[in-house]
Formats: C-alpha cells, structure tokens, sequence
C-alpha cells in the first residue's frame, strides 16, 4: 500500500490528466454522432495550417494586407480545393451518367437476357434431380428468392432508421466550411486561450499528447495516400485490358481517391466501374467487379497491415489482429479506428513512462 501511495504521490498530476483524458475519450465517444463533423474539421485544420503556414511565410507582407494575408490564403485554398473537386466530379460524373444512360436504354435486353438465362440455369439444375425431388428443389429456390428479398427490404428499413442520425451529421458537416474558416483564421489564438486556461502543469501535458496524436494522424494520412496510389495503379492494369484506355484512367482514378473514404470508399469506386462496363461492355462486367474484388482482398489482407502497420509502427500481424477485433467489437468505426488509436495508445503509453521516469529521477534529486 506504502508503495502504490508513493507511487501516486509522485505522479498524482499525470494520473489526474490520465483520467481526465480518458474522460475525454469516453465523452467523444458517446456523441460520436454530433462530434465527428467538428473532429473532422480539426483534422483538416491540422493538415493545411502547415501549408498555411508556410504560404504566409513566403509572402511578404506590411500593413493592411498582412492583417488579411491569412484570410486571403484561407480562401485561395478553398476555392483551389472546390476547383480540384469540381473537375474531378465532372469527369467522373460525365462518365457515369453517360454510362447510366446507355445502361437505361438497354436495360430492357440485358434484363430479359438475364430472366432467360435464370431460367435457363433453373431449368439445367432441376434435371440434375430425380422427378420426386424436383418439387422441393423449386420450393427450395422460391424460399431463397423470397429471403434475399426479406433481406434486401431489411437493409432499406434499417438504412432508413438512421436518417435522424444522419440528418444531425449532415448538418454539421454543412456547418463544417465556417468552422473550419474560423478554426484556421484564429488558430493560434485558440490555441492560446486554451492552454492558458489549464494550470500551467496539465498544459505541458496536454500540449505533448496533442502532439502525439498529431504525429500519428500525419503518419495515418500518408498511409491511406500510398494504399490510394497502389489501389489506383492496380485498377488502371486492370481496367486497361477489361474496358480500354478511353474509360481506364477516370475510373482508376477514382478508385484511388474513393480509397481514402474508409471502408465504404473501395466499394462506391468498385459499383461506378461496373455501372460503366455494364453500359459500353456488359460481357466484361464480372471480370471488373472480381477485378475490383480481387484488389480489395489484395488491400485487406496485405497491403492494409503492410503499409499501414509500416508508417504507424505497428508489426502487421499485430495490425491484422486489430483490424480483425476492431471489426467485431465496434464495426464500422473500429475498423476504421483499430490501428490509428493503437499507435496513438502505444506513443501515449511511452509518454507516460518517460514522464514517470523523469519524475521520479526529479523527486530523487531533490
């Protein structure tokens, strides 16, 4: 008892912060939902005020226009971004509607070509069976037919209980432009007004671990920029030979920046390929969707714990494993958080024993 005493009387500061950052987790947590647009606002903040930062550096600047420079560069930035965004959703949309278009038109042949073939394939696998069992086999396919639909109506009454929740999210994420604005424009005031607010002990803290946290988020973006570049350079191969050069370059470019939405971003680059091939070359069809399959099992798999585990210091086998645990404890979001918050949580933990240890050296001293 002496000893955990001892123990924490000598670091009852750090302890106090420890639980007061877990605290913080704990709360971020259970507002997921409204915080996760103001989160991602600071995020970006953290990626462009170094770039920001640098630009106000390199332009000279006196008087009224070194009071406006940062709100001029600010804009300069967002209308680059909107510019960027713009032309990239007009080759890929110009693409996909024009697809869509062709794809409608002659939705009529490939839908009765598809109802022919079903019946076809029905017709050769009820002839693999004695007379006496072909009634069940028929009944057997009826009950599959009526649960795949049962599950697709499933999917849109479950989708459709979020849409309170997504609305919420929706509306900050349209809030997000001025918070952002306004979250770079005063950066370095808030910061300011922040950590004076904390006794002067607990700023050191925090300073250190928003640091860490900073250090392991720049690490996280660079990851998923390189696994966008390999997955793009994959899918170009790829569609090069399935749907030509005219089409290969737009749709491998968009499976590469699709990359970068966790999760759902692989499929969405996957559904506009296919959608594409269906309209100008329906047979090459299930050769792009197991292309795009093939490379999401190569990314998972491989690339995923390989890269990822590479620049943020975690051994890949280490990573499946937490991919795999993220995934079946918190879903969506753990498998999104899984090995970012382990290297977050591995750098804290070195933290705090450097600052036990430099305590305790401190104490010894005096």
């Amino acid at each position: 008892m002496y000893a955990v005493g001892e123990v924490f009387r000598r670091n009852r500061r750090l302890i106090i912060f420890l639980i007061l950052l877990i605290a913080l987790f704990w709360l971020l947590y259970a507002l997921r939902s409204a915080v996760v647009p103001f989160v991602f606002g600071w995020v970006l903040a953290q990626l462009i005020m170094p770039l920001i930062s640098w630009v106000e550096r390199s332009l000279p600047g006196q008087g009224r226009w070194q009071q406006t420079k940062r709100v001029s560069i600010i804009i300069l930035i967002f209308l680059v971004f909107l510019a960027l965004v713009g032309f990239l959703s007009f080759i890929v949309v110009t693409a996909v509607v024009g697809a869509l278009s062709v794809l409608i038109e002659n939705a009529p042949q490939y839908v009765a070509g598809g109802v022919l073939g079903l019946q076809k394939w029905a017709a050769d696998l009820l002839e693999q069976f004695p007379s006496e069992m072909r009634q069940q086999v028929e009944q057997v396919l009826i009950d599959g037919g009526m649960a795949v639909g049962r599950a697709i109506r499933d999917t849109f009454l479950r989708g459709a209980s979020f849409v309170p929740t997504t609305f919420g999210v929706m509306f900050g994420f349209a809030a997000l432009p001025l918070f952002l604005f306004y979250l770079l424009k005063d950066w370095e005031k808030l910061g300011q007004a922040f950590y004076s607010a904390l006794p002067s002990w607990l700023a050191v803290h925090t300073r250190n671990i928003i640091a860490i946290i900073d250090s392991v988020l720049v690490r996280y973006i660079r990851a998923q920029v390189v696994l966008g570049s390999i997955v793009a350079y994959l899918s170009f191969i790829g569609l090069l030979f399935l749907v030509g050069i005219r089409y290969a370059p737009a749709l491998a470019a968009l499976a590469g920046v699709t990359e970068l939405i966790p999760t759902l971003g692989p499929w969405i680059g996957g559904a506009a390929a296919v959608i594409v091939t269906l309209a100008i070359a329906p047979e090459q069809a299930p050769w792009v969707a197991l292309l795009f399959l093939g490379v999401q099992l190569l990314e998972n798999n491989l690339l995923v714990p390989r890269i990822q585990g590479a620049y943020l210091r975690v051994h890949p086998a280490v990573a499946i494993v937490l991919l795999v645990l993220g995934a079946y404890i918190a879903g969506f979001w753990g498998l999104l958080l899984a090995i970012p918050l382990a290297a977050t949580i591995m750098e804290i933990y070195k933290y705090i024993v450097a600052s036990t240890a430099a305590g305790e050296i401190q104490q010894e001293a005096q």
